[in-house]
């Protein structure tokens, strides 16, 4: 039998969760007695290896219920902990090789669970029901051309009304709860009309069975509210399942870590618990716990979650280490920066989260379903209008058949189905969507507004670009910079402090102020400096900046200039290909900087654009993107750092660097994974293909209706035949959706070849 993971495993490795302070954090008691535990198993790739652990936990003794959920990597386990304890169950994950880490317990997806299993039993039961349903119909249906006494027919009839009871209550019930929902909200949506057909249908066969004569219509209730549910399952699946890698991002950083302490001894906390400044040992093969930089001489680090790159990765003294990666070789040394709630992780997390409950809600407000409603409620109407002047005893039969074989239940699929499928796909290749409409509107995008520092160039510092201006050491004037340096996330000041780290740096800044675009002031050790271009670091002073600073980052006092700092900018890798593929697709670039004119122009060569403004500030960014919007161009906008942030919120569709700022991140509709800029060639083709699936889709709704409504308002089709073609018009949209994100090799617009991988490069 294949394992899940491969690696050794040593007995007692989770005996620190018999803690009952770090136990509580991962389990939940049940009403029932039991606990409850969420975990995270790295390595679920073989449908036999599922069934293998499964099989194994379920054999352990009190363990009651066991659910694996093998895209997010997550497994539920539900047992008596007083015959299991919580380090044995462990212990056996670890012996099958597929080790387990607990989640918090918070992270017990209940709401995703119960919605699924809630729909699956709705589902079942429609099953059950129909069947049973259609089998009495066919002795009635047989009484036609063969002799079956009244007596018997008329029970049959009963039959049908009692088993379609629990159907129509039960399994139909969120389509009459949705209607509801619609008509407190005033506005039209595809489960009024669902809900009217199953009532209408459901109340007229009643009456007739009471009565005992006329036709009755429990089949075709019965078959239609069970395909409409089996719709519904397969579209809920879908987006259940495009949410696994927001999971997977959420469950990255592990709870537990080691933290040294002051007198050098090891102690196992909680990772939740740490805080900036405390020192952490990671073991080879552990996952690291939080942010922060490393004090090792070197290591190899796999950041395959954050970045998608699956090349192990060397990280050397001085450099960052990001919550969520796993430390290849080892042990690891690591001053913490951010830990608990403020990771990286952590942050995307939420940024997943807020991805997902934007899924939830896409279509809802949707104009054109319900422009297609009042149209299908109208030929409704007139068609029962006319049967009821043609042959009043028709007239009911027609109208219902309009009303379920005009249902917009494809047509309301196609939005909410494409971009369910779209958001899965690009989850997958490193670009996070926070608003599935954005989506759409990027495929008609033809103006790109690009920030340059920390978006398109990576700035770097070294030690002989230090230029002390007053008889300082370089050592000196880089430890005065590089406290203030630390106060701010823009790019220039992050590649000024890591220059930095090599030092020890006992000095804080106090008093810190930053100025979007221009730089930082504050005191540092009583000393009032600034940070920033030559205009800001020297305004105090009025002195002119030295003619061999021009472009360089100043630090100064009141008495004028005391260091300058020639930072040197390099493209990010992919920068130029993605920059080539927007322009062969349609899309004019521009760059929008603070920068002074010269590093600006110099970029704006080695990328090949044209068009490029310097000494921007964030209200003259926006200005410039409002400029093209009048002119009638839809704009994105990228950007990386909180000055950022205005120009983002007012872009048609706006892209942020995880690299970046959270600011930028809150207000960007698409988030590029590990700086990789190449994310939005990948977001444009599939904008492109649902833009292109959504058409496609409602043509074809449309088409179905145009052709089969006629054929129900004259009466050639039948309830339960008016619900099969509905169901198998919505199938046909579900499908055509599965087609976002494959056979895209003739939509690249790949005019460099295949791009440079960027994994070692970070902002």
């Amino acid at each position: 039998m294949s394992t899940c993971a491969a690696g050794t495993y040593a007995a007692g490795t989770y005996a620190a969760w018999a803690h009952p302070q770090l136990a509580a954090q991962v389990l939940r008691s049940r009403r029932d007695g039991c606990s409850e535990i969420a975990l995270r198993v790295e390595s679920l790739h073989d449908p036999r290896q599922v069934l293998w652990l499964e099989q194994r936990i379920r054999a352990l003794p009190g363990v009651r219920h066991v659910t694996i959920d093998r895209p997010a990597r997550r497994v539920r386990v539900v047992w008596d902990a007083q015959r299991t304890s919580l380090p044995s169950l462990l212990d056996n994950f670890a012996a099958a090789h597929c080790p387990a880490q607990p989640l918090q317990h918070d992270s017990i997806d209940d709401a995703r669970s119960r919605e699924q299993h809630d729909a699956l039993k709705r589902l079942l039961v429609a099953g059950m029901c129909a069947m049973q349903v259609m089998t009495y119909a066919f002795v009635i249906y047989i009484g036609v051309v063969d002799f079956v006494d009244f007596s018997t027919r008329h029970l049959f009839r009963w039959l049908g009304l009692i088993t379609t009871v629990p159907l129509v209550f039960y399994s139909a019930r969120p389509f009459f709860a949705g209607a509801v929902r619609e008509l407190r909200e005033r506005r039209l949506g595809i489960n009024l009309p669902v809900a009217l057909a199953v009532a209408l249908v459901f109340l007229a066969s009643t009456f007739n069975t009471l009565r005992g004569s006329g036709e009755i219509y429990f089949d075709s209730v019965s078959m239609f509210v069970f395909l409409l549910l089996g719709g519904r399952y397969l579209e809920l699946r879908s987006r259940h399942r495009s949410g696994a890698l927001g999971d997977a991002v959420i469950d990255a950083s592990p709870l537990l870590a080691e933290r040294r302490r002051d007198d050098g001894e090891l102690e196992t906390v909680a990772a939740i618990t740490l805080l900036p400044g405390d020192r952490v040992h990671i073991a080879e093969g552990s996952t690291v716990p939080a942010d922060g930089v490393l004090e090792s001489a070197r290591v190899q680090v796999d950041e395959a979650l954050l970045s998608g790159e699956s090349r192990p990765l060397y990280r050397v003294r001085g450099e960052r280490l990001i919550a969520g990666s796993v430390l290849l070789s080892g042990p690891a040394e690591l001053h913490v920066e951010h830990g608990g709630a403020t990771t990286t992780m952590a942050r995307l997390g939420a940024l997943a989260a807020r991805a997902r409950q934007a899924r939830s809600l896409l279509g809802s407000s949707d104009r054109e379903i319900g422009r297609f409603v009042s149209r299908v409620l109208l030929l409704t109407a007139l068609t029962a209008l006319g049967w009821l002047l043609v042959d009043p005893a028709r007239a009911f039969e027609a109208a219902v058949a309009v009303l379920v074989v005009a249902c917009p239940c494809a047509f309301a699929l196609t939005r909410p189905a494409t971009l369910t499928r779209a958001l899965g796909v690009l989850a997958g290749r490193g670009v996070l969507v926070t608003d599935g409409a954005a989506l759409v509107t990027l495929a008609q995008v033809d103006y790109a507004l690009f920030d340059k520092t920390g978006t398109l160039s990576v700035p770097q510092l070294d030690r002989r670009a230090v230029e002390p201006l007053r008889g300082d050491t370089p050592e000196q004037v880089l430890q005065l910079a590089a406290a203030l340096a630390h106060e701010s996330s823009h790019p220039l000041t992050r590649a000024l402090a890591d220059a930095a780290r090599q030092y020890a740096l006992p000095l804080r800044a106090q008093s810190v102020q930053v100025s979007a675009g221009a730089g930082i002031s504050g005191e540092v050790d009583g000393r009032p400096l600034r940070l920033g271009r030559a205009d800001f670091a020297l305004a105090p002073s009025s002195q002119p900046a030295p003619v061999s600073t021009a472009g360089a980052l100043l630090l100064a006092d009141a008495q004028g200039a005391i260091a300058a700092f020639h930072l040197d900018e390099q493209p990010r890798a992919d920068a130029r290909r993605m920059l080539d593929a927007l322009r062969a697709d349609g899309i004019l670039p521009t760059i929008a900087s603070g920068d002074d004119a010269t590093r600006v122009a110099a970029l704006a060569k080695r990328l090949g654009i044209d068009d490029w403004h310097a000494r921007q500030s964030p209200a003259d960014k926006l200005e410039r993107l409002q400029a093209a919007r009048r002119d009638g161009r839809l704009t994105l906008a990228v950007g990386d750092g909180s000055n950022d942030a205005p120009l983002l919120a007012g872009a048609d569709v706006s892209a942020a660097l995880t690299s970046g700022t959270e600011l930028a991140q809150a207000h960007a509709d698409l988030l590029l994974l590990d700086g990789r800029l190449d994310g939005l060639i990948d977001a444009r083709v599939i904008a492109r293909q649902v833009q292109r699936v959504m058409a496609q889709s409602r043509r074809w709704s449309l088409l179905y209706n145009l052709c089969a409504v006629p054929f129900a308002a004259f009466g050639y089709v039948p309830p339960w035949l008016a619900g099969i073609g509905m169901s198998l018009s919505s199938l046909v949209v579900v499908l055509n959706a599965l087609r976002v994100g494959r056979d895209e090799t003739s939509e690249h617009p790949d005019p460099t070849g295949p791009t440079e991988s960027t994994s070692e490069l970070h902002a």
